[in-house]
Parts: structure tokens; sequence; C-alpha cells
């Protein structure tokens, strides 16, 4: 299923509108993480961000643009600290523990990620949709590109994916957003990477297959 990008403007045209814009995004996610999108309102907004509340309707039409946007801007980037994180890996096993301690990394940095998301499941489903779609057609595709490859056993990608999307999220959720030193203890890790090893390394008949 399309869907559509709800921001409807422009990009900034120059570096001074593009710092303003993203001055506001990171007010708005520090007040919908804060107080909850029903008590955020604009001035709270612009008053964080330091900008004019008229400066505010430059970039967007109003809250709802703002929050779809802060989802927007949170899904990009933890999809690209965990795509640049794991790039460089010899092989997808490595790659799936690259990529998962980039995202307990990046949910340690921005627990607004939780607490965004979960909120846009009311005030914007679809575009919670978006992100955990986004999310999913990267990873699904990593993951067929490595069933192909003999990295891993033959399974349903797209199942795979949403089944390892879920692990990371709730074990993140667990040791690193309830927790207060923020970063997820280290026999934690392992176990999840024993998990996730021990479902996705290859049989020798998928070792045989790939090669």
């Amino acid at each position: 299923m399309s869907v559509e990008d709800p921001v409807a403007r422009p990009a900034p045209r120059t570096a001074r509108g593009a710092r303003t814009r993203a001055r506001l995004l990171q007010a708005a996610e520090d007040v919908f993480a804060t107080v909850g999108y029903p008590d955020a309102s604009i001035v709270r907004i612009t008053e964080l961000a330091g900008v004019a509340l008229g400066t505010f309707y430059v970039h967007f039409t109003g809250k709802k643009e703002i929050f779809d946007e802060v989802v927007l801007d949170l899904s990009r980037r933890v999809r690209q600290a965990m795509s640049e994180a794991s790039s460089a890996a010899p092989d997808r096993l490595t790659a799936e523990r690259d990529g998962f301690r980039a995202f307990f990394a990046f949910t340690a940095e921005h627990p607004a990620l939780y607490r965004i998301i979960r909120q846009a499941e009311f005030v914007s489903p679809e575009v919670m949709r978006t992100h955990y779609d986004d999310i999913c057609s990267g990873y699904a595709a990593g993951l067929e590109d490595a069933i192909g490859r003999g990295q891993i056993r033959d399974v349903d990608p797209v199942v795979a994916a949403w089944a390892l999307m879920g692990a990371g999220e709730l074990i993140g959720m667990r040791w690193v957003l309830w927790e207060q030193g923020g970063q997820i203890p280290e026999p934690v890790f392992e176990q999840l990477m024993l998990l996730i090893e021990g479902a996705l390394a290859p049989t020798t008949t998928d070792e045989g297959e790939g090669t």
C-alpha cells in the first residue's frame, strides 16, 4: 500500500531556513515526547525553538503537520543509523549484530522515538505505518539477499523482518527506555544475538544451496 508523504511544503531554499526548520523539529520532538500531542502547543514549540510564532507557519501548516514530520524525521534517522552501522559487515549475522547495536544506541540517545511513535498510533496511524513499512522494506530486502548468498537459512524475509523488528523494539523498551542508565546491558544484548543467530544461522542444506 502506498502512503503519501503528509508534508506538503517544499524544503527551505536557504541554509538559514533549513536551520530554523531543524530547530522547530527538534523542539517539537522534545515537546511531543515530554507533554504528549494533546497538551503540546505551537506556542510552546516556537518558544523552545527560539523563533517567532509567525515563522512556524512559514514551515508548517499546524501541529498535526509538524508531528507527522517529526515521526518521519525520527524514522529516517534511525534507519540511517542502522544502515551506516551495518553496511560494512562481512556477512548478514554480523550485520544483524551491528544494526541492533546501532538501534539501541539511537534509542538511548533519542528516547522520544518510542514515545512519539506510540502517540502516532492514535494521532496519525498512516504515518506510523509508513515508519514501520519503511524499516521493514529495507530489512526484508537485506534478508532476502542474504538468503540468496547462503548466509542465513531460507525463511520468509518479510515475516522474519517483522519478527526481528518486534524483538528489537520490545528489548529496547524494557532495557533501554525503562532503565535509568539508558544503555542495553551487554548480557541482554548477547542473549538477543544468541536467539537471532539461532533463528537465522543457515543449516547444512541452506549452506549447500547457497554455494
